[in-house]
């Protein structure tokens, strides 16, 4: 009987599941990144420590499954830093995100538990080839990207951007309007644009949708990728896009690049962020000026002042429901979109 496999959800865009396929171990100069492998978990981390598996459902697992997952890389803030690239001769690695990103860990904060551990033990392979994530890139016609955006940048990783973008798609969706929803850089997971399709996108794309595991590839590539993953989110004709950048894009995500390509097409830019100060680091460093800031700094009344001292822009808590009628304000005056039912935008 054969053994069966756990898949992460990076696998989520190929048709491993439905199609049968071969192990092979190759050598590793032969390695890239998205290659999808076969591991063996043989430490299994922390007791709380589960797979993202395709649909999005997270599974435990035990020291002894079989993990499918893709080569990548991962350089995290505040969590941990690692990539195939540094797999020595042990063939040992580790689990980098609960998507199956696989790569030798090379840093981690000492607030995360340890992670999962696992051995090489071959790529996926069909017909003497290997299978990679690229192969089941969906053929897109490139066409130049024009739908509004409402743009959310942060300063760092979870500075709150995937809930500030599910309230705003829900705003618009409940104000009946068609929106797409897309994550152009980060790391690979599934949850975060899955909360963007349970705020009411009426489609929902990432990086992983054009065959990378993360977006620390070389610029040349995400240039190649990105057209392609903005032609998909044009093709939905939507009435307004919620796209997120990944992390902060000073960070090694290319999420700069992502910025300047769709940076014509930005109505609105909401910016996530730590604290204060990274807000007026971030704006120096891009010049540019977001209509307002939110996220982590923005829970208490001292952050909002400081930011408004600081950087002379709005500070809001979205997740406040006393805040909704002045988001609505601002993204009626920036993007053009009207909400029904307005009556007073003034906050304190």
């Amino acid at each position: 009987m054969k053994q069966s496999y756990i898949y992460g959800s990076l696998t989520r865009i190929s048709d491993l599941q439905e199609k049968p396929f071969d192990v092979e171990p190759q050598e590793r100069s032969a390695w890239a990144t998205g290659d999808y492998i076969l591991s063996e978990i043989f430490d299994a981390g922390g007791n709380d420590l589960q797979i993202e598996l395709p649909s999005g459902r997270m599974r435990g697992v035990i020291g002894g499954d079989l993990l499918v997952g893709a080569l990548g890389e991962r350089f995290a803030t505040l969590e941990v830093t690692g990539s195939w690239k540094e797999v020595d001769g042990t063939l040992k690695m580790n689990v980098l995100t609960a998507a199956g990103l696989l790569g030798k860990l090379t840093s981690k904060s000492v607030f995360i538990p340890q992670l999962m551990q696992i051995r090489y033990l071959g790529h996926v392979v069909r017909n003497g080839k290997k299978v990679c994530m690229e192969d089941f890139i969906k053929q897109t016609d490139i066409v130049k990207y024009s739908t509004p955006t409402v743009l959310f940048m942060g300063t760092s990783m979870s500075a709150g951007k995937t809930t500030s973008a599910r309230i705003v798609t829900n705003l618009f969706k409940t104000a009946g309007y068609k929106v797409v929803a897309a994550k152009l850089s980060g790391a690979g997971r599934y949850k975060d644009i899955l909360a963007l399709k349970d705020g009411g996108a009426d489609a929902i794309f990432d990086f992983v949708d054009v065959g990378l595991p993360s977006t620390i590839v070389s610029p040349e590539l995400y240039k190649e990728r990105l057209p392609l993953l903005l032609s998909m989110i044009q093709s939905v004709k939507a009435d307004i896009a919620v796209i997120e950048i990944g992390a902060s894009p000073l960070e090694p995500y290319n999420g700069d690049v992502a910025y300047k390509a769709i940076k014509d097409q930005l109505a609105c830019t909401i910016l996530s962020a730590s604290d204060p100060y990274a807000v007026y680091g971030l704006m120096k460093a891009f010049e540019l000026k977001p209509d307002i800031v939110s996220g982590i700094t923005s829970n208490t009344e001292a952050g909002r002042q400081l930011v408004r001292t600081l950087c002379d822009v709005e500070a809001l808590n979205l997740i406040d429901p006393k805040t909704t009628r002045f988001i609505k304000h601002i993204l009626e005056e920036t993007t053009g979109l009207k909400f029904e039912g307005r009556e007073s935008y003034e906050y304190h």
